[in-house]
């Protein structure tokens, strides 16, 4: 193994230890959305600046439907143990990441929003970043962690000057959600869809990762040589999602498509060793997929 490879492994370790103990630390009824402090990583990716922004996590049972209904509690206890991770829950970050290209200021996903008191204003606040400023919204997928700071407290649009762009089919399945309803008029007028593929600006190109919603995007960003992939919720967990890709995700809106999205994306990933972001995985959710036997493993590249 190489010593770059060893120092990744090293962080990996790190991040598993973090992990559990910040599990460990949460009271035994602290499931659901959580806050989380405000942070901003800032790396570099060829000449553009990429900023990962910290915004909460959620905090869910092992209870045999959320992940892995298809195997049992006590299979995914196992897994989580192996990784030195408590047994009963599934602790995932919510981040978003913010992207630097010339004058554009692009932010790719929104996060939960005040409502669930989301972090992100004040790790774009971190960043030097105004709301005013970002001049693109980028959203993989309109589930609420997502999409839910596009508004602000008020119900105005939490970044004026933007323009908010997602699938023209997310677009239209998120119009048909009631729940969405509101903040749907909210942004309505402000959206611009495209067909997953298309570039969406200068260095930016959608991807689609079919199966978690209808429309579910990730975005290629690429600068010289380098490139890296905004993979929204195409995984959830760092230890479940990698170790088990044919594992059901509650979440998933198609399953059996979202699977084979999973291990083909993760084949592709570990072969061409491109960098990775993640918004549920620890953050700052950067990192790489490493080929692991018949599955992958998670090696965080922290900024």
């Amino acid at each position: 193994m190489s010593s770059t490879l060893k120092s990744h492994y090293r962080a990996a370790v790190f991040c598993t230890a973090a992990m559990a103990l910040t599990s460990a630390a949460l009271a035994d009824d602290a499931f659901g959305p959580m806050p989380a402090p405000a942070a901003a990583k800032s790396f570099k990716l060829g000449t553009l600046q990429l900023i990962a922004l910290s915004d909460g996590r959620f905090v869910m049972h092992n209870d045999g439907k959320t992940f892995g209904s298809d195997a049992d509690v006590a299979t995914v206890g196992s897994l989580l143990k192996a990784s030195s991770l408590p047994d009963d829950r599934v602790t995932l970050s919510v981040d978003a990441l913010l992207v630097r290209a010339g004058k554009r200021v692009i932010l790719i996903d929104s996060g939960l929003g005040p409502a669930v008191h989301g972090a992100l204003m004040a790790s774009l606040a971190e960043a030097g970043v105004a709301p005013g400023k970002v001049t693109d919204v980028l959203i993989t997928h309109s589930h609420f962690d997502h999409v839910g700071g596009l508004a602000d407290a008020g119900g105005k649009l939490a970044f004026p000057k933007a323009v908010i762009r997602m699938s023209t089919a997310e677009w239209a399945w998120m119009k048909s959600q009631p729940k969405a309803a509101a903040l749907v008029k909210i942004i309505d007028g402000h959206v611009q869809t495209f067909t997953p593929g298309a570039a969406i600006a200068p260095g930016v190109t959608s991807v689609a990762l079919n199966g978690h919603t209808p429309g579910h995007v990730g975005y290629e960003i690429t600068s010289g040589k380098q490139s890296l992939l905004d993979i929204g919720d195409m995984a959830h967990s760092w230890v479940i999602s990698l170790k088990k890709p044919e594992w059901n995700i509650q979440f998933d809106n198609d399953k059996a498509t979202a699977k084979a999205t999973r291990e083909a994306t993760f084949a592709r990933l570990a072969k061409s060793h491109e960098l990775v972001f993640s918004p549920h995985f620890p953050y700052p959710g950067v990192g790489h997929v490493v080929a692991d036997g018949d599955a992958f493993t998670w090696v965080p590249e922290v900024p």
